[in-house]
């Protein structure tokens, strides 16, 4: 999957140039306009390699969609023939399912709207559920799926050498389980019952927790409610001290003003998505990817 070139939006420089840097290879920005009416211009280099990779993590991804269209079509007219997507945050993954009649199955629409772009896709800890391999969500003939849980937990071993790890629901237990493996952490998961995006119970794991720092584990934090859930319980039961890990850092709304509020002390982030919180990052893994 090597490329000798990464393109970039502008957004998205300083990763651009930490994983070409890493990878060894050139990097170069895509230029972008938006016209008063909201459409948009891309302009990419004149002339392109054969193999070239685009960098592009899809949180808040509709517009971004748009973007992949427009550049991947005319990087094929520039003299790409063989495209990697880089998105170290994938979006429209959960929904794998129609969950009630008349319901848009957006993993396997976006799915293969990539795999009609891309040769191959690169990406970071997905969020999928049912579907259990990336190539069944994005049909293209290479994917590469790295893991965030490995570099945190490196993290947490130096700040948190006597952590008990927990997932804040039954879908994080590969998370929690492949970091747990790296420094031999004790670990459990809780039991999540949803009502709604805002709405979720939580019930803690049969552990024992006083006394102990519990960092909680998870591949994406969004809405914040069921970590705050779950680190109200765990304090609530005598833990020391609760902290977050989490591979993307997706935060919408007021979800990091949510879990200080409840009681959790740091929380510690990839750089998948860039954000305050961010304390590992993924260069050097997705460079090695492309390489």
């Amino acid at each position: 999957m090597h490329a000798s070139l990464l393109l970039h939006f502008e957004d998205e420089a300083a990763s651009a140039a930490r994983i070409a840097a890493a990878a060894g290879i050139a990097c170069a920005a895509i230029e972008r306009h938006r016209f008063p009416d909201g459409e948009l211009k891309l302009r990419l280099p004149a002339t392109l390699p054969p193999q070239v990779a685009l960098l592009r993590s899809l949180v808040q991804p509709n517009e971004k969609l748009v973007e992949l269209l427009l550049a991947a079509r005319t990087a094929r007219t520039l003299g790409a023939t063989q495209l990697t997507l880089v998105a170290p945050y994938l979006a429209y993954m959960r929904q794998d399912i129609a969950f009630t009649p008349g319901e848009a199955v957006s993993q396997r629409i976006v799915g293969r709207f990539l795999a009609e772009l891309f040769d191959a896709v690169i990406t970071v800890d997905p969020h999928l559920h049912r579907v259990t391999t990336l190539e069944e969500a994005v049909p293209v003939p290479r994917t590469v799926v790295l893991s965030g849980a490995p570099l945190l937990a490196d993290l947490i071993a130096r700040l948190r050498p006597d952590a008990l790890l927990v997932g804040p629901d039954e879908e994080s237990a590969q998370w929690v389980a492949q970091a747990a493996a790296q420094h031999g952490f004790e670990h459990a998961v809780c039991h999540k019952v949803r009502h709604g995006d805002r709405h979720v119970e939580v019930a803690l794991p049969a552990v024992p927790v006083q006394g102990r720092a519990v960092v909680l584990l998870d591949d994406v934090a969004s809405s914040g409610h069921t970590l705050a859930q779950a680190a109200r319980g765990l304090l609530a039961a005598g833990a020391r001290s609760v902290d977050v890990a989490v591979t993307h850092a997706l935060f919408a709304g007021d979800a990091g003003q949510l879990l200080f509020d409840a009681g959790i002390r740091h929380v510690w982030s990839t750089d998948c998505i860039a954000h305050p919180s961010n304390a590992v990052s993924m260069a050097a893994s997705l460079a090695g990817a492309l390489r």
